[in-house]
């Protein structure tokens, strides 16, 4: 693999921090930016970080300059490629049903009770066949780069039986396997009751527990397990006894938490959980706990945008509270069809009053925590995988300012470039 220099960068945001642990209160404005800067990459790795003048003053860099492959980032802002860390990709049609009766007054809860909502995918990926899954996960994944993303948690969860879960993880995987960025498989068996099940919500779970997860655990095919935690869905019984199954065969654990109803989170942060996400509904009193472990919230505001709420999840709350806030589409069929880290970042800033640098963290070293992935994502340091997103403007504000457009200039995933930088453009 070719040594890359990134040189004439406006901006660089590092995220570079001293902290051992996700960003908190008012380290998730600490954005590390050098001006005029450059990052040099070899073999996939960030090898050095600092201005342009020191980079071209390298003993090293002169000798080899003519082998290195270099990019002219115009005055440009650079930051570690966003880490997007809650999405559903594994999935045949959009749900247009459901999104008409949405807009005609329809809720959630009422589109699910007519058979919409996520067991109405559920047919598709039972029918389609896996190399159908891999091309749509591939072409997800593929646009999500353009966007400036570079690491993916991608989830299961519409096949709901033992097949066709096993079908839409080995699709993540064949995917995962063509593209230079970085996946990372969750099984969300558990994910609604399918109907079949249908009033034996007990018989399901023993099912996920003692069929699906071994199976999945045996093959490798993930590394987290996930839970819908919420009326309509899983109860926190329900959802602690999957957690155990998922400790005692070494996978991670997460979950839906909050979205529709408040569920007490200290029963389930004893599981230790990488993150519990949405988190529209959570008691005051279960605060001081979330700040004291290493569970990062996952806020996924297009979810409430899309499905037409009025309220946002309280980012401040959280941020003001100490607990770790990480930001991610939710990518879905049904509740957020957006891949735009950039259009969630927006929304984190305009509806819960999130500041762009807290965004910024938010979506790249957070998300990182948030995958247990800090130690090789979500920063520019000497060290890491090399995965950057190079924006046109000049500053990082705008980043989240400019809502509804892609103005990601070039990505670069693992030390592979995606897309081409034109001359000279800054905005």
């Amino acid at each position: 693999m070719s040594a890359l220099l990134l040189i004439n960068i406006g901006q660089l945001l590092t995220l570079r921090s001293a902290a051992d642990g996700p960003r908190r209160g008012a380290s998730l404005s600490e954005l590390g930016i050098i001006q005029d800067a450059a990052v040099l990459c070899m073999g996939g790795k960030i090898v050095s970080v600092g201005t342009t003048k020191d980079a071209l003053r390298d003993p090293w860099l002169k000798k080899n300059r003519k082998t290195v492959i270099e990019i002219d980032c115009g005055g440009r802002v650079v930051l570690p490629g966003f880490v997007d860390s809650h999405t559903h990709p594994a999935f045949t049609h959009p749900r247009l049903v459901d999104f008409e009766r949405r807009i005609s007054g329809a809720s959630y809860e009422e589109i699910a009770a007519a058979g919409g909502g996520i067991r109405s995918s559920i047919d598709g990926v039972r029918k389609a066949s896996k190399t159908a899954l891999t091309q749509k996960v591939s072409a997800v994944l593929a646009d999500m780069a353009r966007h400036g993303t570079t690491t993916v948690e991608a989830k299961s969860g519409y096949g709901l039986n033992l097949e066709s879960e096993l079908k839409s993880l080995e699709a993540i995987r064949a995917a995962a396997r063509e593209w230079p960025g970085s996946v990372v498989p969750t099984f969300l068996g558990a994910h609604v009751v399918p109907p079949e099940y249908r009033g034996c919500s007990g018989e399901y779970v023993d099912l996920v527990c003692n069929v699906m997860m071994p199976a999945v655990a045996r093959r490798k095919l993930a590394q987290f397990v996930d839970v819908f935690c919420d009326r309509g869905a899983f109860s926190a019984d329900e959802t602690a006894q999957i957690f155990a199954a998922a400790e005692e065969r070494g996978l991670g654990v997460r979950a839906h938490l909050g979205q529709l109803s408040e569920t007490r989170l200290g029963p389930l942060l004893q599981c230790r959980p990488a993150s519990l996400d949405h988190m529209d509904h959570v008691n005051n009193e279960d605060l001081p706990a979330l700040a004291q472990s290493d569970t990062v919230a996952t806020l996924v505001p297009g979810a409430n945008y899309f499905l037409g709420l009025s309220k946002y999840p309280n980012a401040r709350r959280f941020i003001e509270s100490g607990a770790a806030v990480a930001l991610a589409t939710d990518y879905n069929p049904g509740s957020s069809p957006t891949l735009s880290m950039p259009m969630a970042m927006s929304l984190a800033c305009t509806h819960m009053k999130v500041s762009p640098a807290e965004a910024i963290a938010a979506a790249t070293i957070n998300g990182a925590w948030a995958l247990r992935l800090a130690d090789r994502k979500g920063s520019v340091e000497a060290g890491k995988d090399a995965d950057l997103a190079v924006f046109d403007g000049s500053d990082y504000r705008e980043i989240p300012y400019w809502f509804g457009a892609n103005r990601c200039a070039l990505t670069i995933m693992n030390g592979v470039p995606n897309g081409q930088l034109s001359a000279g453009e800054k905005t």
